[in-house]
């Protein structure tokens, strides 16, 4: 190839990168604004699901963003800084963990995981709360579930130590969860159980070995309450290990 020819074929490639350079900077100058800033055009909230009814719903969450404008909803995905809504969030003593991230879409997603409770907790010397999973206490003045009620002699040290444990175990167990109504600490710390099928009072004794307990209780309502009637005994206990003692009405 000669010279001349090699220029012209220099010139026509030089020339056709700037025409494409050209048409690039003109399709870019009239592209919309909201694809040169795109602005986050739906919002997605899920609260994860819980054992018990829940204390948040995703109008909660929306109402709590917008009280602080991080509500992201219009905004330039450029401006919305998911790190602060998650920490404003995380704040929420109802809230053990939130996630704030965007999509390709143009989409923001908000994931909580919220605080389950396992009781309500209403004390002899007048404290009214709820106990969650993890032996905290939460306080809210209404709740929209059917969860147990713990009475009686009950101090936070004893909440978290021990019905902490009872109500973790009868919220994961459908057959306790459908069946007790009340839980009540005695002045020894000796617990009763209020059911919600039967007249009588479960006597559990001191909260300790409440799985056997209640494990050879379930035996009990399963194979012999089922026959004699629910309602013969004023009060079943399973204190002792290895018996159930009656008392008939």
């Amino acid at each position: 190839m000669d010279k001349n020819t090699l220029h012209k074929v220099v010139y026509i490639v030089l020339d056709t990168v700037l025409l494409i350079c050209l048409f690039l900077i003109m399709f870019a100058l009239k592209l919309p604004m909201e694809l040169k800033n795109p602005v986050c055009h739906t919002v997605n909230i899920t609260i994860s699901d819980n054992v018990t009814d829940n204390f948040l719903s995703a109008g909660d969450i929306k109402a709590m963003l917008e009280a602080r404008n991080l509500y992201p909803l219009g905004k330039s995905l450029n401006d919305i800084n998911t790190r602060t809504v998650e920490a404003y969030l995380h704040a929420n003593s109802l809230i053990h963990n939130a996630e704030c991230y965007h999509t390709v879409s143009g989409a923001i997603n908000i994931d909580i995981k919220q605080r389950t409770a396992v009781m309500r907790v209403k004390s002899d010397t007048g404290e009214d709360y709820y106990l969650d999973e993890c032996g905290e206490a939460i306080f809210r003045n209404q709740y929209p579930t059917d969860l147990i009620i713990a009475t009686g002699n009950i101090n936070k040290i004893y909440a978290r130590r021990y019905l902490m444990k009872i109500g973790n175990y009868i919220v994961h167990d459908n057959f306790w969860k459908n069946q007790i109504e009340q839980i009540h600490v005695l002045p020894n710390n000796d617990i009763e159980m209020i059911p919600r099928v039967g007249e009588h009072v479960i006597f559990l004794g001191q909260p300790k070995g409440i799985e056997k307990k209640l494990d050879r209780l379930r035996k009990f309502y399963l194979y012999a309450l089922n026959d004699i009637g629910w309602n013969k005994y004023s009060m079943i206990s399973v204190d002792i290990p290895n018996q159930i003692v009656c008392k008939k009405k």
